[in-house]
């Protein structure tokens, strides 16, 4: 069920995402070689607890961090561990964090000392494949005006689609209705109404958009290992368009 949130739980919301994007700038300057992703999720439990919220990831559905580190092939999902990065290697770090029982959620794809063209197209194209998204967000627009703004960039400029991962309401739960796919056609789906709170996050590969999942059954990686990108707002329909919860 789809749900309209009011003033009072926007506002929890706003101060949910606040903490999620202060905890993605406050990590950026440790995103080094060297550095492990496990002390990477380290720097951002303290960080949010020091917040007064909780980690929304760890525990759920038995997920063992705070973070997903999903780095160049990996799509979502990558756990931490003592993989130290390398010059080289672009990581998606997906933060969600819990404040007074609402939730704010937001990845981004960082690079890491010097990367290749490849991947700084990926980058570049995915995150503007957001903003594309973001565009359509606004009272009386359809979900399917969201998934198709993203298709048609993504596809404009040869990316691939993930489509078994979309994104989501976001409230009281981490992931609530309706999905938010990456594909799809305009004017059809849930229509958009101002108090709606939604996370549009696009997947996007450098290769064909066919996808596998690891033995953890957690990390899901490219089947091509051709590198991914991901980028992901929570964001409010608001009365003429919306306003990003999670701002960096």
């Amino acid at each position: 069920m789809i749900t309209i949130k009011s003033e009072e739980e926007i506002e929890l919301l706003r101060k949910a995402g606040e903490i999620v994007g202060e905890t993605h700038h406050y990590l950026e300057k440790f995103i080094k070689p060297g550095i492990t992703t496990k002390e990477l999720d380290k720097l951002a439990y303290d960080f949010i607890i020091s917040k007064g919220a909780t980690p929304s990831c760890l525990g759920y559905e038995g997920f063992p961090a705070t973070l997903c580190t999903s780095i160049n092939d990996e799509v979502v999902h990558g756990i931490p561990s003592n993989r130290k990065l390398k010059n080289g290697d672009i990581i998606t770090l997906d933060i969600v964090a819990c404040y007074k029982g609402y939730h704010g959620d937001s990845a981004w794809t960082y690079s890491v000392g010097t990367i290749d063209d490849k991947k700084k197209y990926m980058m570049e194209h995915t995150e503007k494949a957001l903003f594309e998204g973001l565009k359509m967000v606004k009272p009386g627009n359809r979900i399917g005006d969201i998934s198709h703004a993203i298709e048609e960039y993504a596809t404009k400029h040869h990316m691939g689609v993930v489509r078994e991962l979309v994104g989501h309401g976001v409230g009281t739960d981490m992931h609530e209705d309706p999905d938010v796919p990456n594909f799809g056609k305009a004017g059809t789906g849930p229509l958009l109404k101002e108090g709606m709170v939604i996370a549009v996050e696009p997947m996007l590969t450098y290769g064909k958009r066919n996808i596998c999942i690891l033995d953890d059954d957690w990390t899901i990686v490219t089947a091509d290992g051709e590198p991914s990108a991901h980028y992901e707002h929570t964001v409010a329909v608001t009365k003429d368009g919306y306003e990003i919860l999670t701002k960096r």
